[in-house]
């Protein structure tokens, strides 16, 4: 990456590069959590409880309806249109699961235990560096991020309640709706818990290490 100096002796990096590396990084932890078997992530986890209670909209069209009225939500706060927040949804279409390669990967208890420990590490960093890329990022990272702005509150107390939420919309649509809870495990209860303190502690250091630009940097 091309890097310039800030006036505390930061290395500058190009946004448009620190955004492709989370993208990796955040599809790469998110098929890593996945395959531990410990279950989806809180923010995934309502378009699944709501393809699957309401089967005739398929889960790729659940996640855009989501994901709009996120996006559609931080427009009504902001009480003006935000065109860069459309361009999150071009992030949010390349941001996929790529599992080609997952099923090589061995099966115990131990290794699984490992991939959950090691994604949950690689989704911190991965979202600490789209928020801070200046650069339109996942729907579904946007919205604590611009809501943090937005309120004044720690980004840390943003996302543990947004994933928190999340948690109980899925668990309460697939309770009522299907009779049993559905597409939760214990690895999302962990994650919607702390994952917004561990996104936190690795956006700390970043702050201390380096800084970005971009293209829509004011």
């Amino acid at each position: 990456m091309n890097t310039q100096t800030t006036q505390k002796s930061l290395p500058i990096y190009r946004g448009e590069l620190a955004l492709l590396l989370a993208v990796a990084i955040n599809s790469f932890g998110v098929v890593l959590m996945l395959y531990s078997g410990t279950g989806i992530s809180a923010i995934s986890s309502v378009p699944y409880a709501f393809s699957c209670v309401f089967p005739k909209i398929s889960l790729g069209t659940w996640t855009y309806i989501f994901q709009g009225l996120l996006v559609l939500a931080l427009m009504i706060l902001r009480k003006k249109f935000v065109v860069q927040y459309l361009f999150s949804f071009v992030v949010g279409f390349v941001f996929g699961e790529h599992e080609l390669w997952i099923n090589v990967l061995p099966t115990a208890i131990g290794w699984r235990i490992f991939y959950f420990i090691a994604s949950y590490i690689l989704i911190c960093i991965g979202i600490a560096i789209s928020n801070r890329c200046k650069m339109p990022i996942v729907p579904t990272d946007l919205f604590p991020r611009e809501l943090s702005q937005i309120t004044s509150v720690a980004y840390p107390k943003i996302k543990i309640s947004f994933d928190v939420i999340c948690l109980i919309i899925t668990a309460a649509l697939t309770g009522f709706g299907l009779g049993h809870i559905k597409g939760l495990g214990i690895g999302t209860v962990v994650a919607a818990f702390t994952m917004g303190k561990g996104v936190g502690i690795a956006g700390n250091w970043l702050d201390k290490h380096m800084d970005f630009t971009s293209f829509l940097a004011k």
